[in-house]
């Protein structure tokens, strides 16, 4: 059994209704530690064979077009300030996850800030790391990596980051997980359709 995995129900898409054979399917919460705790306790419960984390994110600039669907082939957690250098993490602290688990979508860096960056400034900063933005994925790739699972994201690009990220979210989440989905069966992600 492999397990997919989501921040909320909606960003499963049509899986939610319909889950491949040989999936089971789970929701994880917002935000990198309550996704590292809900993962841990997941994979801990059942022992999948691999996990599958399926989300929307926001781009920094023009280098992928809205809707686009990107395997995250690393998570690199950061913040505005460690960029500019007012703060740092302790050299002993993990801060980039590689994907363990290969994908069938374009591969993309992934910047996992504390929050939701709303400042076009924030933006250009933090979009020299990578070209897009998300909240949980550093939480889902280290608990997987604590347990020995092998793990995986495939994200669809739905905003543009900055000041209007929220309403633009808020617009096309949906339509943008529905085709993150399609995308994954028409690459055979799933098996057969």
């Amino acid at each position: 059994m492999r397990l997919l995995v989501s921040a909320f129900a909606p960003e499963l898409g049509p899986l939610a209704a319909a889950t491949p054979p040989g999936w089971e399917i789970a929701t994880v919460g917002v935000g990198a530690v309550s996704a590292a705790a809900a993962t841990a306790a997941l994979v801990a419960d059942r022992w999948p064979e691999a996990v599958v984390f399926l989300g929307t994110c926001g781009r920094y600039d023009q280098r992928l077009p809205l809707f686009e669907c990107l395997w995250a082939t690393e998570a690199i957690a950061t913040s505005q300030e460690e960029v500019r250098g007012g703060a740092y993490r302790p050299g002993i602290e993990r801060r980039r996850w590689v994907a363990s688990l290969p994908g069938a979508l374009p591969g993309h860096t992934v910047v996992v800030p504390p929050a939701i960056t709303c400042t076009r400034e924030g933006a250009a900063l933090l979009g020299a790391l990578g070209p897009v933005e998300h909240l949980e994925l550093t939480g889902v790739f280290e608990a997987c990596r604590l347990l020995g699972v092998p793990c995986g994201a495939a994200l669809v690009v739905v905003n543009d980051v900055g000041p209007e990220a929220q309403p633009q979210w808020t617009a096309n989440h949906e339509e943008g997980s529905r085709r993150l989905v399609e995308r994954l069966w028409a690459t055979g992600f799933f098996g057969e359709a």
